[in-house]
């Protein structure tokens, strides 16, 4: 094949990827929009897209370099690889730039996880600040360490357990990340006023639009083709298997939700999305149905773990991103080390206890840095909206204006 022609295709092939999960951050923007009270419905859609914008920046000049030592500050002729300069070596075509764009989507994705968790009373400028030093140092940390080899862990891992830790789309690099800092940041912030009674009794506060949250879940679950099939990053290095597993583990989540959540609807469209958070880490080697069966206990896990942190535990975490995207993104990692293994069907190449530690480390540094970020905001500015502006809702009292303006003005 012509180099090229081989390059171009390259740079289309992530482009689209790229493309389709930055699409999957309005399914971000509408899960919340349905799943949260009328009056904080335009604070979701603000949040998300402002989140990505703060987190493009911080990506593109600190957290990008952290993660693979790479900068842009040279002229364009080099980044699209048409010239030289010492220090600078960027392929052809301008790929490493849609590399970026691509790997920017993920990072971006963690701010996005932490805005459903603290949804409805968190302040604004705060979240905006976590948002840029969670993307631009904790995230790029960690990603390094696995998608980089950075600091010689993963050489570590392989030569203590046989096998490097695998985790092809972000079980734990994306998702148990954004979900482990979510839930850190939801304990400091505390539950949503008239959540609990003074007894501790759990108050239902129903989705605001169940359509919105359906909408939300299904661009969702489309773009999850771009991120994990085109986490390949080549046209050569694609496969199918990457894409009938996460249709099968996106089929085991819905069910298992759908048995186990006795047919609620909220749980029914979040179970499509757990499994495939299950599925990202070994999705490049599990048999379909070891594929399947990932997706089905992620789903029934998430409608358990959720029940039993906001009725039990009494953690207020609106969306439930950490039984959704933290405890399934923990089982995915594992579950790679169980379903990726030849003895069940899986390609090899992959030993169990490197995904417990990998997991593991995931984890500590998620769960470290959540506290770390968020606690030294509570203790200088403040996280969360007053009393006064949290019964307003923070559409009114963050934007100015609510998602049915017209409807306010006739009521008065």
């Amino acid at each position: 094949m012509d180099d090229a022609f081989r390059s171009g295709g390259d740079v289309f092939f992530v482009l689209m990827g790229a493309v389709m999960v930055l699409a999957m951050h309005s399914g971000f923007a509408f899960l919340e929009v349905g799943t949260v009270r009328r009056k904080s419905q335009v604070n979701a859609l603000v949040k998300i897209l402002t989140d990505f914008s703060i987190s493009t920046v911080a990506y593109f000049f600190i957290g990008y370099g952290i993660a693979y030592g790479v900068d842009f500050l040279t002229g364009a002729d080099v980044l699209v690889g048409s010239a030289e300069q010492p220090g600078y070596l960027f392929a052809a075509s301008g790929y490493d730039l849609v590399k970026f764009f691509f790997l920017l989507t993920f990072a971006a994705a963690i701010p996005a996880i932490i805005s459903g968790g603290i949804a409805e009373r968190a302040k604004f400028w705060p979240q905006l600040a976590a948002s840029a030093i969670v993307v631009g140092l904790v995230y790029p940390f960690y990603e390094g360490i696995v998608w980089n080899g950075n600091f010689g862990v993963q050489a570590w891992i392989e030569a203590s357990f046989g096998a490097p830790f695998n985790d092809f789309a972000g079980s734990v690099v994306v998702h148990a990340m954004g979900g482990w800092i979510a839930l850190a940041a939801v304990l400091l912030l505390g539950a949503r006023q008239g959540r609990y009674t003074a007894s501790g009794q759990m108050v239902g506060i129903p989705p605001s639009n169940v359509p919105f949250l359906a909408l939300g879940s299904w661009v969702l679950a489309v773009g999850w083709f771009g991120f994990n099939v085109m986490s390949a990053q080549s046209v050569e290095g694609v496969t199918g298997l990457v894409a009938i597993n996460s249709l099968m583990a996106m089929g085991g989540g819905v069910l298992a939700a759908l048995v186990v959540g006795r047919n609620d609807p909220g749980f029914v469209h979040n179970g499509a999305l757990a499994g495939l958070v299950a599925v990202c880490a070994g999705s490049n080697l599990m048999h379909p149905i070891g594929a399947l069966v990932t997706g089905a206990v992620a789903g029934a896990l998430f409608v358990w773990a959720f029940n039993v942190t906001q009725s039990r535990l009494r953690i207020d975490d609106v969306l439930g991103v950490w039984p959704l995207h933290g405890l399934a993104g923990v089982w995915g990692g594992i579950a790679c080390g169980i379903f990726g293994a030849e003895a069940l069907g899986g390609l090899g190449g992959v030993s169990l206890m490197a995904q417990v530690v990998g997991t593991v480390l995931g984890v500590v540094v998620a769960v470290v840095a959540g506290f770390v970020v968020y606690g030294a905001l509570k203790a200088v500015v403040g996280i969360r909206l007053s009393e006064s502006e949290e019964f307003a809702g923070p559409d009114l009292s963050i934007h100015n204006i609510s998602a049915y303006p017209e409807a306010d003005l006739s009521a008065r």
